[in-house]
């Protein structure tokens, strides 16, 4: 199968009438070689039906496609390998742990992408185990998370009041959790989100 280079990108591009924006990050993948050995470092196999996270153009895609099974692109923005008490840290951060661990895979240098960026891209490896509980319990969890960071400045005791009836009660769960109240959502990870919703 052929991939697409530089040219290819820039034909396809003219024929959609798209102009990579730089606001939304636009910038898209021209080396073949480089979306084969990403493929490769995945461990893709003909078995595998492989999710890609911003697929744009399709190159990775084509790639992926030689050797997955099938491929599902869905068009995200998030730091998903992001850890606690780093700016980057966020909900898809910590909802993504619910189902895997999430690390740093390598990096990709700027001269690769259409335009060129003015930072390199990282690769995100996703290792899939067991979830933490069931279906009830991740809906609970989610639902602490996203009050959590709703406000990213405020303490966990103030972010939960609402759900837990007071800032005092909130409190009062948290430290029952053997979590200081005084956090904040950013400062945890999934497995303590989780002792917080078998408490509440």
């Amino acid at each position: 199968m052929s991939l697409l280079g530089a040219a290819e990108i820039r034909e396809l591009a003219e024929s959609l009438d798209l102009k990579p924006s730089k606001s939304l990050g636009q910038n898209f993948v021209h080396d073949g070689n480089v979306c084969r050995k990403i493929v490769r470092t995945a461990g893709v196999t003909s078995t595998d039906i492989a999710l890609e996270i911003g697929p744009g153009l399709g190159s990775l895609t084509l790639a992926m496609l030689e050797e997955a099974q099938s491929v599902i692109a869905v068009e995200i923005d998030s730091r998903l390998a992001a850890k606690p008490n780093s700016k980057e840290y966020g909900i898809p951060s910590v909802k993504a742990a619910w189902w895997a661990d999430v690390t740093g895979a390598g990096s990709v240098s700027r001269n690769i992408f259409w335009p060129q960026p003015n930072v390199d891209s990282k690769l995100v490896a996703f290792t899939r185990r067991a979830t933490p509980g069931d279906e009830e319990l991740r809906k609970k969890v989610f639902a602490i998370i996203d009050l959590a960071f709703a406000q990213r400045r405020k303490m966990l005791r103030s972010a939960l009041s609402s759900m837990y009836g007071g800032s005092a009660a909130a409190e009062a769960l948290l430290t029952q959790a053997g979590i200081d109240p005084t956090l904040r959502g950013e400062s945890l990870d999934i497995h303590s989100f989780c002792a917080i919703a078998k408490l509440g």
